[in-house]
């Protein structure tokens, strides 16, 4: 047996491969290089949730998969937007001559190595030990990083893309992450075009992008994505940044065809396919919303990935199309989950919902009208967020079309609207929750243009020198409405004019109390922390090779 490293025997390794043979002579590979524990499995699915709840110190993973769409590619992408992958683990993709290019590009990127069939197991020890022999030089920054001091493993990596030291692109992505995520986005911009004028690389590229979105220059990013994806209409990552582009532009409908765009080039994406059906749901594209939602519950219900949202846009559309089956099943499967997970307040909202909804089917409206009045007193939470307020929207208005006086509906979903009317997007969001309810969505836009003309205002006041008024003015009116973006605007102001504002101190103890009480961030789902195109950073507990 020959011994790859002195920790080589400790180590864990997964085999993800659909042919029995295959999986046999990797498995003997890893034994004869000292691999001390090696588990196999053929399904992506399986592998899924196998690398959600255990840590492996290698991976092996083919890149086509017999009898379904979802590729190794697919699975890593996934993995690695979740941070479900400690930097410790090595994953190796496996491809043929014919999918070469595409792992190829990818290793430029998070892929640590790739194996090309047939190889030798002199072959897979050098990918291994070169792997390993990487994430030990890079050890200082992945401690850095777990230990969330971000400044020092930022100044580590731009050190060595400085010097060109060993590693030094895989080193510049992450440099790039964490100066993204310290909000230094000139200095993130600066490093994505340095690594594109060492060598051009798609992620760069899309990082330059993902700095103008980031500071609020979307036709900027537009501009730039436009052009990566003309020149790499391949490149998925590019289409997921465009889409959220749109999205923020309140263009659902083309984020809608460019999501799409991106779930087709990779069809066994849980988290594209999931988006996919949700915007079409909030597009009024619901039987291709309804397809996608249910194809996504059925590949991936109990995985980390699967966003429990989904079930619940499921079972409005059961409902409305009296489907008592369907919408029954859907409901289950929420309850199940909240067995799992009874502490969590975003699935006891979604309970809520169902439970309206059934009273409805039942035709107890009564009992319907308590639970819509129950969801509503959580409405004033500082976590209840648009996704929230958007379903308790859904519900208010299902109640409406059932031919009672509902006097109390507007006012509710006024005050729902002046708090999260904050973009174009949450407005559409809204109007689409309105189900053709004519009044609720001219109330919800009338909102949007309420909270334009309070920022307008504010702004006005700002460029005449008046800072100090603009920032009480915003503040005055952030504790009415409670809308964010009204909250997060006295802070800028506030911090772009602090010597010229007396009191500012005192004003920014406000702030910080109202931003704490109402800008929270949304409650839950997996893609609430992803980056898109980004390698996410991880920060629990993970060990690197000693």
């Amino acid at each position: 047996m020959f011994l790859m490293d002195q920790t080589i025997q400790e180590a864990s390794a997964l085999i993800i491969d659909s042919n029995a043979n295959s999986r046999s002579l990797m498995s003997a590979q890893l034994r004869d290089l000292g691999v001390g524990t090696v588990k196999q499995t053929p399904r992506v699915k399986d592998a899924r949730v196998m690398l959600e709840h255990q840590t492996f110190d290698i991976v092996l993973c083919d890149y086509h998969f017999d009898s379904s769409d979802t590729s190794g590619q697919d699975l890593l992408d996934e993995l690695r937007r979740e941070g479900l992958l400690p930097y410790s683990t090595v994953f190796v993709m496996v491809t043929s001559e014919a999918t070469y290019a595409k792992v190829a590009e990818a290793a430029e990127a998070a892929l640590d190595a790739y194996l090309i069939k047939p190889y030798t197991s002199a072959n897979l020890a050098e990918r291994l030990a070169s792997a390993r022999q990487r994430k030990r030089i890079l050890k200082d920054i992945f401690e850095a990083i777990e230990n969330e001091d971000f400044e020092t493993a930022a100044n580590l990596c731009l050190a060595r893309f400085e010097t060109k030291g060993k590693y030094w692109l895989y080193a510049a992505r992450i440099g790039a992450e964490l100066l993204l995520r310290l909000k230094r986005f000139d200095d993130a911009k600066t490093l994505y075009e340095a690594i594109i004028a060492a060598k051009t690389v798609p992620w760069a590229r899309l990082g330059v992008a993902r700095t103008e979105v980031a500071s609020g220059n979307l036709q900027k990013a537009r501009r730039t994505l436009e052009n990566l994806i003309g020149d790499l209409p391949d490149y998925a990552d590019s289409h997921d940044l465009m889409g959220h582009v749109q999205m923020e532009q309140g263009d659902l409908g083309e984020a809608l065809k460019t999501y799409q765009t991106a779930a087709t080039l990779t069809p066994g994406c849980l988290l594209r396919l999931q988006r996919c059906g949700t915007l079409g749901f909030y597009a009024n594209q619901r039987a291709e919303s309804l397809k996608m939602l249910e194809r996504a519950m059925s590949q991936g219900l109990r995985s980390k990935l699967f966003d429990m949202l989904s079930l619940v846009l499921i079972g409005l559309m059961r409902f409305d199309a009296k489907d008592f089956k369907g919408f029954k099943y859907t409901h289950d499967s929420l309850i199940a989950a909240l067995e799992r997970a009874p502490g969590s307040i975003r699935l006891q909202r979604f309970d809520l919902v169902f439970r309206g909804l059934a009273f409805l089917l039942e035709r107890r409206v009564g009992q319907a009208l308590i639970i819509a009045r129950e969801f509503t007193e959580h409405a004033d939470a500082g976590n209840f967020d648009l996704e929230a307020a958007s379903l308790l929207t859904a519900l208010w208005i299902r109640l409406s079309s059932q031919e009672v006086e509902l006097e109390e509906m507007m006012p509710i979903l006024k005050s729902l609207g002046t708090r999260h009317c904050a973009t174009k997007a949450s407005t559409e969001i809204f109007v689409s929750m309105s189900e053709g309810h004519q009044g609720a969505a001219e109330q919800f836009r009338e909102c949007h243009q309420q909270i334009f003309n309070v920022a307008e205002t504010a702004m006005r006041h700002s460029l005449r020198g008046s800072a100090k008024v603009a920032v009480e003015l915003l503040i005055q009116q952030g504790e009415k409405t409670r809308n964010a973006k009204l909250i997060d605007m006295a802070g800028l102001v506030l911090k772009r004019h602090a010597e010229k504002i007396e009191g500012a101190e005192g004003l920014a103890l406000q702030i910080e109390d109202l931003h704490g009480r109402y800008v929270k961030p949304m409650t839950g789902g997996p893609s609430k922390a992803r980056a898109t195109g980004g390698v996410t950073l991880r920060t629990s507990a993970a060990t690197v090779p000693a």
